[in-house]
């Protein structure tokens, strides 16, 4: 069963190649694509602001102005049409805002979830309006219908910084901190107008202002600690100024007084410095908005330009890393190639030759037989395997010359034995013939015969000797001779001749230089139906002519072969095979495919329809004669 045939090396070396690539090209995508993806959303924050932020924003200032009027027609029910104006521009305000978020396709998740909060929290505007026109609800609960409106604004603003850059992000945290200050400054406006309306602090309203300052001022400083210098600029301006120095005083005085003492009369001027203060930090606002939104770009392409610049050089590196290893595999795979087709012709070309001449010519390698391999390999491994086989080959080319020699040796000792065995053997049929032809007692020439006839069957094996040696027998004939003759000496060399009956053959000769050839080759298929056929039973020899020449058939009654065993044995006939020493079972059919070989003449053997085997022997008319002739030594 021939060895599956396992993957190239080719195909393992791209698989082997390809995992540190493709996870080196996965690295770099994923890096190009996590640093691109921040600089690309940094970039979408315009878009966003313009989009998004800006009319939130303005949402949230109509709310907060809706806020004042609708506190101040509650305590003084005066301004209903100032709150139906505002009530219309925050309308207008929430219907632009939505329209442009619905248009939005790249909000995050978190930035999805606050506005749908924020939404639900501006469905929920229609019922605080409700409760301020009748009239029935307390000015602080107005006041904190609206403020949830705009803390879900800011919680929306939260999930909208989340930018990739720390330094920017903090920056941005702290103007969306000063955003949310500013909308505690106008809750504190909306209870200032509370406060004066009524002409006294009662304990509800002071508690609440002075939450509502200490979260302000908490916001204010924390946002102020975080700016930076340009942002802070106008913010630092407005800490420092007499407007917010002013309402610093405002508040304090309001936290501080009791519903029973009224108000001083420092609490005229509270609108206005409240006013001026919202004015003041409207603009600072305006600001440092527009200063948050023009650092976003830069720093967005400045980031982009680091993933372009290391991103290009890690796609270099990749492209570099992929070619020479490319380029590498290549180098190994020809190189593995042209080994493996130098070693494919030293074993089937010039091996394979070098050994089919020293059957015929022992004489030693020449040197193109012996030349190296040559393939150029620049890999050390390569080179060594080049010279292994190299001295791999030197040592075959020893051994088969080693071979030749001595299967030449083996032949020249069985030539040497069979011409001395037949020389002894030929003289002593000379010898008995004479014996036989001096005696009239009959039983001493019936055992003259059978000295005859076994003498006859030493020197055929002598003669096959000489034949498995590639050498011709000494005997020969100078005239054609019938085949019946040549059928009859044959059945002469086998032991049980007694059981072979020839049939009647045509009328044909059989040239003198192929007799003796022919008659040892009918011998061997002979006896070898003989011996593997009951003793009892008759082998038929058979002849008829055909328009190719002559065919003899030996017919046995024996068990047969296998259809295996007897294509084996068929394809050993017709090849003619080297004469193995180890198969000496089958040494006659060795004999028989050598002298078929010889003289082209085909054998093979078929099922007989006894059960036993028939050897068909089809003799060339290149060896049969027109006319019979007497055969004569």
């Amino acid at each position: 069963m021939p060895p599956t045939r396992g993957r190239p090396i080719a195909l393992k070396l791209l698989i082997l190649l390809l995992v540190p690539l493709l996870s080196l090209v996965g690295l770099w995508a994923f890096a190009a694509g996590l640093t691109g993806g921040a600089g690309m959303r940094l970039l979408s924050i315009n878009d966003l602001a313009t989009n998004f932020a800006q009319p939130a924003e303005a949402v949230n200032i109509a709310l907060q102005d809706e806020r004042l009027a609708s506190v101040e027609f509650l305590v003084t029910g005066q301004g209903a049409d100032i709150m139906a104006e505002r009530r219309g521009r925050t309308d207008r305000a929430v219907q632009a805002f939505r329209s442009s978020a619905a248009s939005l396709r790249d909000l995050t998740p978190e930035m999805r979830t606050q506005l749908n909060a924020l939404n639900v929290k501006l469905d929920q505007l229609a019922d605080v309006r409700k409760e301020v026109d009748g009239t029935l609800v307390a000015p602080l609960d107005v006041i904190d219908g609206y403020s949830q409106i705009a803390d879900a604004s800011f919680r929306m603003y939260d999930a909208m910084i989340l930018v990739p850059d720390m330094a920017l992000y903090q920056q941005a945290r702290a103007v969306t901190m000063l955003g949310e200050a500013k909308e505690v400054l106008s809750r504190e406006r909306a209870v200032v107008a509370i406060v004066l309306a009524r002409g006294r602090v009662e304990a509800r309203e002071r508690e609440s202002f002075t939450g509502m300052v200490a979260t302000r001022r908490l916001l204010f400083s924390q946002a102020l600690s975080h700016l930076d210098g340009n942002l802070r600029g106008p913010y630092g301006k407005l800490a420092g100024s007499p407007v917010y120095e002013e309402f610093l005083k405002a508040e304090d005085v309001i936290k501080g007084q009791a519903a029973v003492n009224g108000l001083p009369a420092s609490a005229a001027t509270w609108p206005i410095d409240a006013q001026n203060l919202w004015n003041a930090v409207e603009r600072a606002q305006a600001k440092t908005n527009q200063g948050i939104v023009n650092r976003v770009t830069p720093t967005a392409v400045g980031m982009l330009v680091k993933i372009g610049v290391a991103g290009g050089v890690g796609l270099v590196a990749v492209i570099a890393s992929i070619l020479l290893s490319l380029r590498f595999r290549k180098r190994l795979v020809r190189e593995l190639a042209a080994l493996r087709d130098a070693a494919t012709e030293l074993a089937e070309v010039r091996l394979a030759g070098l050994i089919k001449r020293l059957r015929t010519n022992t004489a030693p390698p020449t040197s193109a037989e012996m030349a190296p391999l040559e393939v150029k390999a620049n890999t050390s491994e390569v080179a060594d395997i080049v010279r292994a086989f190299n001295d791999v080959q030197s040592t075959a080319i020893e051994a088969a010359v080693d071979q030749a020699r001595l299967r030449h040796g083996v032949s020249q000792v069985f030539v040497n034995l069979a011409r001395r065995n037949q020389s002894l053997l030929h003289r002593q049929l000379l010898q008995l013939d004479s014996m036989e032809r001096a005696t009239e007692a009959p039983e001493v020439l019936a055992d003259l015969f059978k000295l005859d006839h076994l003498t006859t069957r030493m020197r055929r094996h002598a003669e096959s000797l000489i034949i498995l040696s590639d050498q011709a027998p000494g005997r020969g004939w100078r005239n054609p001779v019938p085949i019946l003759d040549v059928l009859r000496a044959a059945v002469a060399e086998v032991e049980e001749y007694e059981r072979v009956e020839i049939m009647q053959p045509p009328s044909v000769a059989l040239l003198g230089s192929a007799v003796t050839d022919v008659a040892h080759l009918m011998a061997e298929l002979i006896e070898n139906a003989t011996l593997f056929s009951p003793p009892q039973t008759r082998v038929d020899v058979r002849s008829s002519v055909t328009p190719h020449g002559l065919v003899v058939e030996v017919e046995d009654r024996g068990l047969g072969l296998p259809r295996t065993e007897l294509d084996e044995l068929n394809d050993r006939l017709t090849t003619a095979p080297e004469f193995d020493l180890a198969q000496s079972d089958r040494l006659g059919l060795f004999v028989v495919a050598r002298l078929a070989a010889r003289h082209g003449i085909k054998v093979a053997l078929v099922p007989s329809p006894y059960g036993g085997l028939t050897a068909m022997v089809a003799l060339p008319a290149s060896l049969l004669a027109d006319q019979p002739a007497l055969a004569g030594r």
